[in-house]
């Protein structure tokens, strides 16, 4: 699949693999952890000052691996694309250590905002997204790409959007670009369930999305 780093895609087609990604997270999870009933989330804090938006990176290597050092995350990422019933196909229970990346966005340090998901929890255990609803403002997560360039990352805000709720221009639309320039920002929007998990639909009632920009980047060692 051809990379999307400076691509744009019709708004219909967009909102729609948005949707596919919004469905995936309500119904895919398989279970939910033994008397869980809902997670924490932070907002954005407008009152707290925030680092300028960096100049989104040139190219389209796509991602190998996510770091979220205040959760203890290091995971490696795959490419997903769309499956048969035209949603987004999600990494694998089986493997829920993995970050899926929507391989028709853009990648991320790209313009635009480029999507990761993962997942919550397993029957049995947490998954790698698991702690991504106690995010705040303020935290850093750092992308390695296949060219060597590691975009960092500023979280600007936490949200769980419940199903009734969910407006994909909300939440995956451009979030204002933090330095006022009026440039396309490069975002990035990591993406898993939340809200209450209901045991009879075997579904959580909402998305925990946390809305990310770039403020740097460096090379991997």
């Amino acid at each position: 699949m051809t990379h999307g780093g400076s691509r744009l895609f019709p708004v219909l087609t967009w909102t729609l693999v948005l949707l596919g990604i919004w469905l995936w997270a309500r119904e895919v999870t398989d279970g939910g952890l033994p008397g869980r009933v809902g997670l924490p989330w932070a907002t954005a804090d407008e009152g707290r000052e925030m680092p300028p938006a960096a100049r989104p990176l040139s190219g389209s290597a796509p991602p190998r691996s996510v770091e979220i050092e205040t959760l203890g995350v290091r995971a490696d990422i795959v490419e997903r694309g769309v499956d048969a019933a035209g949603g987004v196909e999600p990494p694998p229970m089986s493997s829920p250590d993995l970050v899926g990346w929507y391989g028709g966005g853009p990648t991320p340090g790209a313009a635009g905002s480029s999507v990761l998901v993962g997942h919550v929890d397993t029957e049995r255990e947490p998954a790698v997204f698991y702690a991504l609803s106690t995010l705040e403002p303020g935290a850093e997560v750092r992308v390695e790409r296949a060219d060597g360039a590691v975009a960092e990352f500023t979280v600007r805000g936490v949200d769980v959007v419940e199903r009734e709720e969910f407006d994909a221009e909300r939440v995956y639309g451009a979030s204002g670009p933090a330095s006022g320039s009026g440039q396309r920002d490069a975002e990035l929007r990591l993406i898993t369930c939340g809200g209450t998990f209901d045991r009879e639909r075997q579904s959580y009632s909402a998305n925990v999305v946390v809305s990310a920009y770039l403020t740097g980047t460096t090379t991997s060692a």
